[in-house]
């Protein structure tokens, strides 16, 4: 990297620890808590003279202590770094604190508001240092710390942190002054939007990102790829419209390759999950909301990602590089996201009427009926929120796809005939 270039991050960088600490200070005088990595250094605040900066740099210098603790030898010299970043951040505290000290909201609204916008504040502040992407600060390179030495899940040792730092504060605060002061509902609160917020951020302010960091690959170098020589037919389907086999016999009419579960094959070998575990997660996601909550864990660090994320990215890849090599109809998994920039591609969606569905997973997997139409509904919600959370596009939405078509109204092989009839034959 340039010194202009890491110049430049840097830069964005401390702009990004001021914001932090504004938020952090903003939220803490809406005095409905703290967010729950600041929890045990604003109890301590409470109880004795140094201030909440000050107990911030002591806090966050233990942190560094335990990192190097737990990675030994793996620990990375360039990461004391993070030792000046944490003095400069809780100066930062202090000064944000002084220029609030005359801002007292009294009325319960008022605090609540204040948290929010303090929560909204600090979810910026996270975004540019996350988008700065030149060292993390000690709580959260604490995590990565953990997950690094013990093979732990990130997002999931993210919140075990920030639930645990909220607990022995708590405890702190009954022991020191019989009474819970300085974690309240802000705190709880404030962990579990922050990363939304900054998550938001992040997809919101794209653009800002792509000026301030161009990508010189990527999605541009993607969006101009076309295959001249050959074609490539996506297949989305609900569960039980026999999308499957329906693709399967379009490509041997057309006399084209087929991929459906080789995908899983391929995955399997590119993000080193077992083909057990994305057959069990692939094309899955049982409620976005809940998942949106785990996933903002994730927003506080660069280059980390779920393991559904991962899985995500991985079939998008090999979907990409089956495409790039020859003529094929390639089944779900978000096929038409990955290709949705490149010419000489043509999406499909198999829908069908309710009885039909029932009656093929009935047949094909012999079950009852009950037992059939609970599965199709429950398998077809999570595609749809599969795809509404990776891709932001509504599952069977016509404008996603070049033709929509309820294969129940016909005999399969009617339907084959009639989608060859309307794609290319080379």
């Amino acid at each position: 990297m340039q010194k202009t270039e890491l110049l430049k991050r840097y830069v964005i960088f401390l702009i990004g620890l001021f914001i932090n600490s504004f938020g952090v200070s903003f939220i803490t005088k809406a005095s409905l808590g703290t967010s729950p990595i600041s929890s045990i250094p604003y109890v301590l605040s409470l109880a004795f003279k140094p201030t909440l900066g000050n107990f911030t740099i002591l806090f966050s210098l233990i942190l560094i202590i335990m990192q190097m603790i737990i990675l030994g030898k793996k620990f990375q010299m360039i990461q004391l770094i993070q030792i000046p970043v944490s003095i400069i951040f809780g100066y930062f505290i202090d000064y944000s604190m002084l220029l609030l000290s005359s801002f007292q909201p009294e009325l319960y609204a008022m605090k609540g508001l204040s948290l929010l916008i303090g929560c909204f504040i600090l979810g910026f502040g996270v975004y540019i240092e996350v988008l700065a992407d030149v060292v993390m600060l000690p709580g959260e390179a604490f995590v990565k710390a953990i997950t690094t030495r013990f093979g732990t899940d990130f997002g999931t040792t993210k919140v075990c942190f920030d639930a645990s730092m909220t607990i022995m504060a708590g405890i702190m605060s009954l022991l020191v002054f019989q009474q819970l002061r300085g974690v309240r509902e802000g705190t709880i609160i404030a962990a579990l939007i922050v990363g939304l917020i900054a998550k938001q951020f992040g997809k919101t302010l794209a653009p800002l990102t792509l000026f301030l960091f161009p990508d010189t690959e990527g999605e541009n170098s993607r969006a101009e790829a076309t295959y001249e020589n050959h074609y490539i037919i996506t297949v989305s389907r609900e569960f039980g419209s026999n999308g499957s086999r329906i693709g399967e016999m379009i490509a041997g009419e057309l006399g084209i390759a087929y991929f459906d579960h080789e995908i899983i094959q391929k995955a399997a070998e590119k993000s080193g999950y077992s083909k057990e575990f994305i057959e069990s997660n692939e094309e899955k996601l049982t409620n976005g909301l809940l998942y949106d909550l785990y996933l903002q864990n994730f927003a506080y660090v660069k280059g980390e990602e779920s393991k559904r994320e991962a899985l995500f990215h991985a079939e998008q890849e090999v979907i990409r590089d089956f495409a790039s090599k020859s003529s094929a109809v390639i089944v779900g998994r978000l096929a038409n996201y990955a290709l949705k920039d490149y010419k000489n591609v043509y999406h499909i969606f198999l829908r069908a009427d309710t009885d039909y569905k029932i009656r093929t997973v009935q047949e094909r997997e012999h079950i009852g009926f009950e037992e059939a139409a609970h599965k199709i509904e429950k398998i077809n919600i999570e595609r749809s929120n599969h795809c509404k959370f990776f891709t932001g596009q509504e599952w069977g939405q016509a404008e996603n796809y070049d033709l929509i078509l309820n294969v129940s109204k016909y005999s399969m092989e009617d339907v084959v005939q009639k989608l060859v009839a309307v794609l290319p034959q080379s």
